[in-house]
């Protein structure tokens, strides 16, 4: 399984995955009742020796990258008992795997683990983050609440529920509690609505002609769904003589999935770097074919610092190969294989079981991959006036391209 972590953790967000997991149906999360003193403190305890116990058991690399991972249970494990509810608990945890310095090693709160499961959660539905030392719109999701009320990209977040916003924001909706924000728009006028959160899955998918041809494609997440979108998009457009593929905001997914989407690509079987496990042993990590387009015409990938995980490697595996020019800003650098094993009380640890070794011999975590062709990231202005620099850009060497064709 997989998981967005959240900004306050070394690492952008979904995980190289071993598995698919199953999605329900989407449901509002329900705090359980509170915890006795002493039963909060013993429920913490178990918490806490699972959490280090996995990691002592299952992380890849079995010197703990020089760490004394024996002390930082004595460390740790006094201030994570005192922990007074679920939030502190899981600061104490995630400071506890910080340690190690890796990403795809997260301690996931069970609200979280109840997102992830339902693949939906309580928002209004717009992206926001510090852009200029200011809070901007960066995107908003369509048919949501924030689109519905008209909300664009590139407005200026000023305040929630009268109070302003914090660069540590740990607000969290909730269904049937409304929330109030104040924005300044590219005009300067005030805004100021108040929206009804509900249940939105922010993974997007959005297919469109590019003006003087090509086909622009975005997916938020290699899983099962995006995988089979991906593949038809292809396959309806196999005459097309280039496609722009946006993983700017994908934090990657599941493995199995990212090699199947790489045989897209491909007339044959690729090798796709080489996972390591804990005892030291290896394997070679492959494209899988399963009815694919084998498209053989001209790919742009546009990335990121969100792009993460498994499109990071999809990314390196297709620049290795001179199969795809990448453009945009160096990605993540967050590239483990993990899985997920259950905590007590509905929460989760994500721990990293196998390192990935890229086809130039080297890791690619904590290093990303660099790009082909660099372009600044976008500004305000940009957003306000609906420019971006990375589409253009790819656009450009597609038209140049159809051009020295038709010579």
């Amino acid at each position: 399984m997989k998981y967005r972590f959240p900004p306050s953790l070394a690492v952008l967000a979904a995980a190289l995955v071993l598995f698919a997991g199953c999605s329900t149906a989407p449901t509002e999360y329900h705090e359980p009742p509170p915890l006795t003193v002493a039963d909060r403190s013993a429920h913490n305890l178990r918490v806490f020796e699972r959490t280090w116990e996995l990691v002592n058991e299952k992380y890849f690399d079995a010197r703990f990258r020089g760490v004394d991972w024996s002390a930082m249970r004595t460390k740790y494990r006094p201030e994570a008992v005192a922990a007074t509810d679920d939030t502190a608990l899981y600061l104490v945890l995630n400071r506890l795997c910080a340690e190690l310095k890796e990403s795809h090693l997260a301690a996931i709160a069970p609200r979280r683990v109840h997102e992830f499961r339902t693949e939906h959660r309580a928002s209004v539905g717009f992206r926001m983050q510090w852009l200029e030392a200011r809070r901007v719109v960066t995107g908003v999701v369509p048919g949501s609440p924030a689109a519905i009320a008209g909300v664009k990209t590139g407005w200026l977040v000023v305040a929630r529920n009268g109070a302003a916003l914090t660069d540590k924001d740990d607000y969290l909706p909730k269904l049937g509690q409304p929330v109030s924000y104040e924005f300044l728009d590219a005009e300067n006028q005030l805004h100021l609505l108040t929206l009804e959160p509900q249940l939105i899955n922010f993974a997007q998918l959005e297919s469109r002609e590019l003006p003087g041809g090509g086909r622009y494609l975005r997916f938020d997440e290699f899983n099962r769904h995006s995988l089979h979108w991906l593949s038809e998009q292809i396959k309806a457009k196999t005459a097309q003589p280039g496609v722009v593929i946006d993983l700017r905001n994908n934090p990657g997914g599941n493995l199995l999935v990212l090699d199947v989407a790489l045989a897209e690509f491909f007339p044959r079987k690729i090798a796709a770097g080489r996972l390591i496990k804990r005892n030291g042993h290896g394997r070679e990590n492959e494209s899988f074919s399963w009815s694919s387009a084998r498209y053989a015409g001209r790919v742009m990938i546009l990335t990121d610092n969100s792009t993460g995980s498994a499109a990071e490697i999809f990314s390196h595996v297709l620049q290795q190969y001179r199969r795809a020019t990448i453009v945009g800003r160096r990605t993540a650098g967050a590239v483990i294989v993990s899985r997920n094993y259950d905590l007590p009380g509905g929460g989760q640890l994500q721990v990293p079981v196998c390192d990935y070794i890229g086809l130039d011999g080297q890791r690619l975590e904590g290093r990303g991959v660099t790009p082909d062709m660099a372009v600044p990231a976008p500004t305000l202005a940009d957003l306000r006036a609906h420019h971006d620099p990375d589409l253009e850009t790819a656009q450009r060497v597609l038209q140049q391209a159809a051009a020295r064709t038709a010579e």
